[in-house]
């Protein structure tokens, strides 16, 4: 796409290897001009009619940097590697000499950067720190010098070891050689080091003795209570007391105090308990150990689905009301009834006292 030239009389696009052979018109302004070279090189834009967009379009460089390399704002301007080529693309696109361009901008912008040299004649003058520090190190040094000579020369004057004659070392030695040692009885092993009783899982011998099936050990166990009542046998774990009120024995778990229904399920043993809700959402699921308990939420549509219900103690209002009968049961049915309120009993009415 050809590019606008707008309204530029003269353009020389070139390049760092081509030159302008155009001859510099007489009256041309020189790189000599002006207060810096920013102005030299405005002065000489100017006088061809170019704008800073036409140079900023010939030399591929932002329009910004040049308003900024003619103002001599070099805080607005990238490193000076970039700055020098700037210079010298500017002044090859107006047809000056771009490196005598760049000798002016160095002498009018001197880089802060480079080791100044000091003047001839004048005497250098040093840091007066410096001999505070030196001075302050030679103190430390005759300081740790000082000290270790006193402490050689108190070294001297300590009175010299007491060491036994080697004939009473002998000695000490050969009756150490012969006395013996009487040693007692064994004590006892460490009760930690005992070996402790194996856990035995329950219902896993009747689980065993029936193929492996839980439905069968259920079913024996089953069998087994039902004959020890025949027989007359009862168990003392499957006893309890209607009436009595809840004691925790464990960490009671669920809703807390304020917020429960007033349903509480306390395992007598280990076995486990998951809390479902309408849907089917899980709402509690853990495996309870032995005293501890399960306070339900006020919520309804709730199920409590255990492992054994015969383990599971029912306390309602802190009172105990029974044991589940089932694998599951709606929690809702084990609320307790509201005590019923009491009847109001009318006044007596006096009787009129005869006149």
């Amino acid at each position: 796409m050809p590019l606008d030239m707008g309204n530029v009389r003269r353009l020389h696009l070139v390049t760092d290897v081509d030159t302008d052979d155009t001859p510099v018109a007489v009256s041309q302004p020189s790189l000599e001009g002006g207060a810096d070279i920013g102005l030299a090189l405005k002065a000489a834009r100017e006088f061809r009619g170019l704008t800073t967009q036409d140079v900023a379009d010939g030399t591929r460089i932002r329009q910004s940097y040049i308003e900024a390399l003619e103002d001599m704002r070099l805080d607005d301007l990238p490193s000076r590697p970039f700055t020098i080529g700037y210079v010298r693309a500017y002044a090859g696109l107006l047809g000056l000499d771009g490196e005598a361009a760049v000798a002016r901008f160095k002498t009018d912008a001197p880089d802060e950067g480079a080791e100044l040299r000091a003047p001839v004649g004048v005497r250098r003058e040093r840091d007066p720190r410096l001999a505070l520090i030196f001075a302050g190190g030679l103190l430390v040094v005759g300081a740790i010098l000082l000290w270790n000579v006193a402490q050689r020369a108190i070294a001297k004057d300590e009175p010299p070891p007491q060491v036994a004659p080697a004939a009473a070392s002998t000695q000490v030695q050969a009756h150490a050689s012969n006395s013996q040692v009487a040693l007692g009885a064994p004590l006892p092993a460490p009760v930690e080091s005992t070996t402790p009783e194996p856990y035995k899982t329950p219902g896993l011998d009747d689980a065993a003795a029936n193929g492996g099936s839980v439905d069968a050990a259920h079913a024996a166990a089953k069998a087994r209570e039902t004959a020890d009542a025949k027989n007359g046998v009862i168990d003392p774990s499957t006893q309890f007391v209607l009436g009595g009120s809840f004691k925790p024995k464990g960490a009671v778990l669920g809703a807390s105090p304020t917020e429960t229904s007033g349903v509480i399920l306390q395992a007598r043993k280990a076995a486990t308990l998951v809390v479902r809700g309408a849907g089917g959402q899980v709402y509690f699921a853990r495996a309870l150990a032995a005293g501890e308990a399960y306070r339900a939420p006020r919520m309804a549509g709730l199920t409590a689905d255990v492992s054994d219900p015969a383990v599971f103690e029912v306390y309602g209002n802190g009172v105990l009301t029974g044991r589940l009968q089932s694998n599951q049961t709606a929690l809702d049915k084990l609320i307790p009834a509201a005590p019923a309120a009491p009847k109001p009993v009318a006044a007596p009415v006096a009787a009129a006292k005869p006149q």
